[in-house]
């Protein structure tokens, strides 16, 4: 999944020189005036563009991918005020050795005259490699299909979702560049030989109530 925007800086490529190439005054162009970011800083509706790093035809919206579990509220009847830290607890399973669970947190603004289609805002986002859900101390490879209870915390924020609009988070096992993509054989990290699809699942029953912790803060009654 392409990251679109973030809580991020400097991911950057080096722009080509073109038809400047062949000027005189070509070495003398600095470094950091064809540096070019490859994704966008702080937040953007999610959905793919043109020219955007890992986007293509028919750059849909996020949501609309295959490889990403949508669950949002209805519209929302009142405000709501988030502020505080996020938890999402996820039971997961994979076909894979060791795989990669991301959670992302959106505003969602319903359609308007600037926005037709609405605006998914993106709030913040975190990442875990389950190889580390105990901890990073030990590498803890996953049995095919074996059940995994895991926490992925996501950095503080504080946002006031207006009455209309929805809550939603997005799950799935990428967000790259802002994260590099799992190869998802188990191999040390960074020194991987080759790379394979992995099957994920994320579970909701009863037993195995995947869910996140959210800090809402009540409202005044004075409003």
């Amino acid at each position: 999944m392409p990251t679109i925007a973030g809580a991020m800086t400097s991911i950057f490529e080096l722009a080509p020189l073109g038809e400047l190439a062949q000027s005189p005054w070509s070495g003398f162009i600095p470094t950091r005036a064809r540096m070019r970011s490859l994704v966008t800083e702080g937040a953007a509706d999610q959905k793919e563009q043109p020219g955007l790093f890992a986007c293509r035809p028919p750059f849909p919206r996020l949501s609309q991918r295959a490889d990403v579990l949508v669950f949002q509220t209805p519209p929302l009847q009142e405000e709501v005020e988030l502020t505080g830290h996020i938890s999402a607890r996820l039971w997961v399973s994979s076909s894979a050795p060791d795989t990669d669970f991301t959670v992302k947190l959106l505003d969602v603004y319903p359609p308007n005259p600037d926005y037709p289609e609405g605006y998914d805002l993106n709030l913040v986002d975190g990442i875990l490699r389950v190889r580390y859900r105990n901890g990073f101390e030990k590498e803890e490879p996953m049995r095919p299909g074996e059940v995994h209870a895991i926490e992925i915390d996501l950095p503080p924020t504080s946002n006031c979702f207006k009455a209309g609009h929805r809550i939603r988070v997005d799950v799935s096992s990428s967000n790259f560049p802002r994260f590099d993509v799992n190869p998802n054989t188990g191999e040390p990290t960074g020194r991987h030989t080759r790379s394979q699809p992995a099957r994920n699942r994320v579970y909701l029953d009863a037993g195995r109530p995947s869910h996140l912790i959210l800090p809402v803060i009540p409202r005044s009654r004075s409003r």
